[in-house]
Order: C-alpha cells, then structure tokens, then sequence
C-alpha cells in the first residue's frame, strides 16, 4: 500500500514539475493557449463535481463562467480593483448565482433539469444586452480590461489556481461531502434513509461548482482584456459538458484530457481532417469542423465510454493490484 501510495505521490510531482517548466520551453502563444486550456480545466473540474458526483446535469455553465467574466471586468474597469484580485470576487458572486439557481432547480429532474440550465445559458446574452443593465455591462459593446496579459502570466496564474482547486476538489470528494453527493447519485431515496438531505447538498454542489464556473469565468475575461454577450457563447456550455464526458463523469483525474480536447480540437478542426483523412475533401467549407467534432466525440466516447478517466482506471487496475497485494497473501 505504501508502494501504491508513494507511486502516486511521484506521479503527481512529476505532473507539478512538468506544468512548473513547461512555459520556458514553448513561446508564449503557446503557453497563452496552454493557459487556455487551464481554465478549461477549472470550468470541467466544477462541472463535474455537479454532474459527475451528484448526477445533476448542467448545460448552462457558460452562463455562470459569464457572472465571473463581468464581475471581474466591472470591478476592474469602475471600482480600480486589481484585475488578479476580482478572480476569486468572479467566483464568489457566481456561486451565489448558482446557489440561488440551485433552490427553484431542486423541484427539476434528468432532462428538465438540462433544458432549464441550458435556459440560462441561452438567456444571459439577452441579459446582458438589456437596457436596463447597458450601464453596467456596456451591452453589445463590452467591457475592455484595463491590462492584456502575457502568455506567460496566464499560464501560471491559472496553472497554480487550477492546482489549488484540483487539491479542493480531491478533498471534497474524499470528505463526506463527496460522499453524500455520490450517494445522491446513486439513489436520493437510499441517500435519504441514510440521513442525507437532498435538498441542501444538490444545492451546495451548484454553489460549489458555479463557484469553479465563476473563477474560470474570470481567468476566460483576462486572457481576452475583454467581456461582451458574445464572448460567452451559447455552445460554451456544451463544450463543457463535451469536455466533462471526455475527462469521465465522476473522474478528477481525467479533467485535463477533457480540457484539452475542447481548447484544441475544436479550432483546429480543420487541419485534423486534412491529416486523417484518405480522400479529398474541402476541410474549410461550411460546417466540416462542426462534422469533424462531432465525429471525433462519437469516436472518443465509443472507445472510452467512461471517458479518459475510466479508461487511465482500467489500465493502471492491474499494475494497483498488484501493488496492494500483500506477499504471500494469495
């Protein structure tokens, strides 16, 4: 056990020093985009925590990641905050979105449920637009940050928050918390004859994981030094969902992949289907890289239906086995 234990420990140090070096040896486009894909990361991380562990389907995410974004921007631009300072505020004020969201959705199931977060997600352009608001989200015209960061700067500024909120995350899984939420999960009725109280935990999660979808929202407003209704795009929400599905419903560990399938292989599309694929075919034209997503999640989830997480489970399950067998034990 000690062995299986001191593997990990390794694994995940020699993860944190590979993301520590990383960003001196790309150029700093790069590291922009592998900052990116780090807020991803983050948005992922709480979304799964909701869906993955409470069985609570959210496809309005972007909504939430939309309340961090302007709060950062509106504390940056009209209160003279720094900008650095309004990523947890962003985070803070979109989990109390999600809270209140949260009571009026416990009376929503399965698919209402969905339809009704994907409600938001389609509503909040509109909401932000409105008259009534323009003086404070500057409506279709947005909101520009006062500083546009490095690459460099977003890379580890998002980097060692997603570490801390991965940390966070693995805790709450492991506490009793988590525990109640997969029990949620698995059966609300046996949950409840075990003491656990719908109600308020399906709300907590919400609050928990808006509060990710808000510091992602954040980070997503400082890399662009811009936030208007179109910077948080209806399909945001989707692919984070998509992106939650490909990492494994109910696996931290499989986050990243999902974080990294929906940075680069969505505008990159494009360039996938010309080296894949055998025949001549006009990679640009209308709707081909909507195709070539769609192919390509249909492809991972028929390979991995449990996503990248389940299929890491699978391959490291023999090799763990074999670690927790004691000597002579059978």
């Amino acid at each position: 056990m000690r062995l299986a234990w001191g593997l990990r420990v390794a694994a995940v140090a020699a993860a944190g020093l590979s993301l520590a070096i990383l960003p001196f040896l790309v150029g700093d486009y790069r590291a922009f985009e592998l900052g990116r894909m780090g807020i991803f990361f983050i948005a992922i991380l709480g979304l799964n925590l909701l869906t993955g562990y409470t069985g609570q389907v959210s496809i309005g995410h972007g909504a939430f990641m939309a309340v961090g974004g302007y709060t950062s921007a509106i504390l940056a631009t009209r209160c003279g905050v720094p900008d650095y300072l309004t990523i947890p505020l962003g985070g803070l004020t979109a989990g109390l979105a999600g809270l209140l969201f949260g009571i009026p959705a416990l009376r929503l199931r399965g698919l209402y449920l969905a339809l009704a977060t994907f409600g938001v997600a389609v509503a909040m352009p509109s909401i932000a637009k409105h008259d009534r608001l323009e003086g404070l989200t500057k409506g279709t015209t947005g909101i520009n940050l006062p500083e546009l960061h490095s690459g460099t700067w977003l890379y580890g500024v998002t980097w060692a928050i997603a570490a801390a909120l991965f940390l966070l995350a693995f805790a709450i899984v492991n506490s009793r918390l988590g525990r109640a939420f997969r029990a949620l999960r698995d059966s609300e009725v046996a949950a409840s004859s075990m003491g656990v109280n719908p109600a308020a935990y399906k709300v907590a999660a919400f609050g928990i994981s808006s509060f990710y979808a808000g510091v992602a929202g954040s980070l997503y407003a400082l890399s662009n030094a811009y936030v208007n209704p179109d910077v948080y795009f209806v399909s945001l929400s989707l692919f984070l969902l998509i992106g939650a599905v490909i990492g494994g419903l109910g696996s931290l560990t499989g986050v990243i992949a999902g974080a990294a399938f929906v940075q680069f292989v969505p505008p990159n599309a494009s360039s996938i289907l010309d080296a894949v694929s055998p025949f001549a075919v006009d990679s640009r034209a209308p709707g081909v890289p909507s195709v070539i997503l769609g192919a390509a999640l249909v492809l991972v989830v028929l390979l991995a239906p449990t996503g990248a997480g389940g299929l890491l489970r699978r391959i490291s399950a023999p090799l763990m086995g074999r670690l927790y067998t004691r000597p002579g034990g059978g």
